[in-house]
């Protein structure tokens, strides 16, 4: 996997770039695809407490992966 770091106005022109292209291969449409997604890798670094994170993933006998995720709150159930 690589990683770059474009400055707005080099996300344009790549972007301008590659949707002037008559045909794109699944590689392109893939790299067109992450280059309007990179807007949201724009936020700021997230921090973790990751002592906590390892230390609950070990007394619950869960990856640090799930940990987080119930954290986030994406784990949890709405009740209609």
């Amino acid at each position: 996997m690589w990683t770059v770091r474009l400055t707005d106005r080099q996300k344009e022109v790549l972007t301008a770039t590659l949707a002037t292209q008559e045909r794109l291969g699944p590689a392109l449409s893939g790299a067109l695809e992450a280059l309007e997604l990179a807007r949201w890798d724009d936020l700021p670094d997230a921090r973790l407490p990751w002592a906590e994170v390892a230390d609950q993933a070990g007394r619950q006998g869960v990856s640090e992966a799930d940990v987080v995720w119930d954290l986030s709150g994406k784990g949890r159930q709405v009740e209609a």
